[in-house]
């Protein structure tokens, strides 16, 4: 049984308690069902639940030392320094070379429908996110587009598809972090950490030794090795980045911007084709907001093109990429309203995914239907109804970078091409039981036609 469905069932055993508790192997669990209590842990009690508890092992592993995996202090300190990385003036900075990604991807896709119209979309819209993140994290042209088999599309593949170890041995991991590191166990694989840590080395060496600036994360993250800042931003923390966290950043970023924002896309492409009405409502406002700027894709149109976001959003809703978030009880803490204490250590589940399919919460929750994410039904829901980017000082801290990629992706596929469901298209749609993150089985092949 998949991870889903495990906690899919957790949370229908509810009863009028805030959580259910499970044991995952030895480890008691505190499984989250009640809106208000979540909103405890991620927001208002957040400084009980800062951690997620994901072993992570720095010397032996100096890729794992990212973000994500962080914990307690470290955590703190990085996220403050990290945060003026993600401000949406920045975003504005690297929306154009984005843009640039999109129209190589308008070409190579114009080249492949001239000998085929059935493509697998999820191998195509990874590419085009690993060319993305390339040329945003670390300022390289991978050209995975054009050649599938480029080293940063193998690698990255490799990361996801082909972990070191399996789920158990993660569990494990993650259950004993001392014996772990003192077993001196890595969670990425070596190949994988040469290729990167070695792309990092160079990069970094040639943009400072050529005193190079370019509007990309490598530059901010550079800044912060230097400076312990970045330009224009007051920083109260003093202590530069070190190489090897810049290089953990990188990787990151990297890992956590092309399988998320492709996997969305893919979702999205299909539900397009499922739904060709909502396909031509899109089409339509694209090609309304275009008309406006001269047929120009910038910034401020793409922020004007509500219904794409809202299609984005329910796509996310629908298939949240991390099926299970995740937080971990850094010290006793009673709950809310009643007289239980959940232990220090304790780790705390909240299934992303029975939440966006309750339908006590999102009615008739199979249909995708983007006005559920018009302002007026927003306002109606919880205001942690919706937790694909997470939620309070942990939430994804990359969603505003992973928003507007999706979206240019969207805007120039729906305005140049429509999207068909094939002879070869997953009908009903079935997800990869295996994949940590949500995946559908076997890809996703769907026809492509020029407009």
């Amino acid at each position: 049984m998949s991870t889903r469905d495990t906690f899919n069932l957790f949370y229908k055993s509810k009863k009028d308690f805030p959580f259910v508790g499970v044991y995952m192997m030895t480890t008691p669990t505190v499984v989250a069902t009640d809106l208000d209590f979540i909103k405890d842990v991620l927001i208002r009690d957040f400084n009980y639940f800062t951690d997620h508890g994901v072993y992570a092992n720095e010397r032996d592993d100096p890729l794992s030392a990212h973000l994500f995996n962080l914990d307690g202090q470290k955590w703190r300190n990085l996220r403050a320094k990290l945060s003026p990385t993600f401000t949406s003036g920045r975003m504005k900075f690297m929306f154009p070379t984005v843009l640039e990604v999109s129209d190589r991807f308008n070409e190579t896709l114009g080249e492949l429908l001239k000998t085929q119209k059935t493509h697998e979309v999820k191998d195509l819209l990874a590419r085009f996110t690993t060319d993305v993140i390339g040329t945003c994290a670390f300022g390289i042209e991978c050209n995975s587009l054009k050649d599938p088999n480029a080293e940063f599309r193998r690698y990255g593949r490799k990361h996801i598809e082909e972990p070191s170890h399996g789920a158990l041995v993660n569990r494990l991991m993650n259950a004993f972090p001392r014996i772990s590191k003192f077993l001196h166990v890595t969670r990425t694989r070596g190949d994988v950490t040469k290729f990167f840590m070695g792309i990092v080395e160079e990069t970094v060496a040639y943009r400072e030794k050529h005193n190079i600036r370019r509007n990309d994360f490598m530059d901010l993250l550079i800044q912060l090795k230097n400076h312990a800042s970045i330009d224009g931003e007051d920083s109260k923390i003093s202590e530069k980045l070190t190489f090897k966290e810049l290089a953990a950043q990188a990787f990151v970023f990297f890992v956590g911007g092309f399988e998320t924002s492709s996997s969305t896309l893919t979702f999205t492409l299909y539900e397009m084709a499922v739904n060709q009405d909502l396909q031509d409502k899109c089409r339509a406002e694209i090609n309304r907001v275009l008309e406006k700027y001269n047929g120009k894709l910038i910034y401020e149109a793409m922020n004007e093109m509500h219904y794409v976001e809202q299609t984005v959003l329910e796509t996310l809703r629908k298939y949240p990429i991390l099926p299970v978030n995740f937080r971990k009880c850094v010290k006793d803490y009673q709950v809310r309203g009643t007289n239980v204490i959940i232990e220090k250590g304790t780790a705390i589940q909240i299934p992303v995914y029975a939440i966006h399919h309750d339908p006590e919460i999102y009615p008739d929750p199979e249909k995708f239907d983007p006005d559920r994410f018009s302002p007026e039904n927003v306002k109606q829901r919880h205001s942690v109804a919706f937790l694909s980017f997470g939620d309070g000082p942990r939430n994804c801290i990359g969603l505003r970078f992973g928003k507007m990629q999706s979206r240019i992706a969207l805007i120039m596929l729906l305005k140049n091409y429509r999207i068909n469901l094939s002879s070869k298209s997953p009908v009903p749609l079935v997800f990869n039981p295996k994949s940590f993150i949500l995946a559908p089985e076997g890809g996703m092949y769907l026809d492509i036609e020029k407009i």
